[in-house]
C-alpha cells in the first residue's frame, strides 16, 4: 500500500495548502476577529515577527497563501490525483476480503527541535484517508516514553458505523486512555 500511496503525497500536500487557505479565508470573513484573511494573518506576523515567530518563521502560511482558489487548475489536477487513494484502498479491502484495515497512526511523537525543526517520524496511516476523503479514526493506543500513540481504523466510503464500532470495541478491550498529566518535560 506504501509504495501506491506514496506517490500521491505531493498531490495532496497541494490539496491541503488550497484547501486551507479557502476554509481560513472563508472562516476569518465573517469570524469576530481584527484580521480577515491569510494574507492579513501573513502580513500582521511579518510587522511582529520578534514576538509571532521567535523561533520559526511562517513559510507554510505563506505557501498557502501564494495558492489560488479552489478553480485553479493546479488545485482540481491535484484533487483528482490525491483522490486516486480512493481506488487503493477500495482494492486492499476488496482483494484481501476486509471491512477496514488498522494499525498504528503514525510514527512516535517528536519534541520540537529550535536547531533543526520539526522532523518526520514515519508514514501516518491517516494520509490514505485524509487523500481519499474516506472515514478514519484515532483512539488511544498507549504512551511510549510519557507521550501518547494513536491507533487507527480505515474504512471505504460510508463505513463510519463500523468504524465507530471497531473502535469502541477496541477501547473497551485494550483500557489505554489515559487522562492527560501535562509533564512540563519527557
Amino acid at each position: 500500500m506504501l509504495k501506491l500511496i506514496n506517490p500521491l503525497g505531493s498531490s495532496e500536500y497541494q490539496v491541503l495548502q488550497y484547501e486551507f487557505k479557502d476554509g481560513l479565508n472563508k472562516y476569518l470573513a465573517t469570524a469576530n476577529a481584527k484580521v480577515k484573511s491569510l494574507t492579513e494573518i501573513v502580513a500582521y506576523n511579518k510587522q511582529h515577527a520578534k514576538e509571532a515567530m521567535p523561533y520559526f518563521k511562517q513559510e507554510l502560511l505563506e505557501m498557502c497563501d501564494e495558492k489560488g482558489d479552489l478553480n485553479a487548475k493546479e488545485y482540481k489536477e491535484a484533487l483528482v490525483t490525491s483522490t486516486s487513494a480512493r481506488k487503493v484502498i477500495d482494492d486492499l479491502l476488496e482483494q484481501n476480503n476486509l471491512d477496514a484495515f488498522f494499525g498504528t497512526t503514525t510514527g512516535l511523537s517528536w519534541c520540537i527541535d529550535l536547531v533543526n525543526g520539526d522532523y518526520d517520524t514515519g508514514f501516518s496511516l491517516s494520509s490514505p484517508s485524509a487523500m481519499s476523503g474516506y472515514p478514519h479514526i484515532t483512539v488511544p493506543m498507549g504512551t511510549v516514553h510519557n507521550l501518547p500513540i494513536g491507533f487507527s481504523f480505515c474504512g471505504t466510503s460510508y463505513s463510519e458505523g463500523e468504524l465507530i464500532a471497531m473502535a469502541y470495541a477496541y477501547e473497551q478491550a485494550t483500557k489505554k486512555r489515559e487522562k492527560p498529566k501535562f509533564l512540563p518535560y519527557v
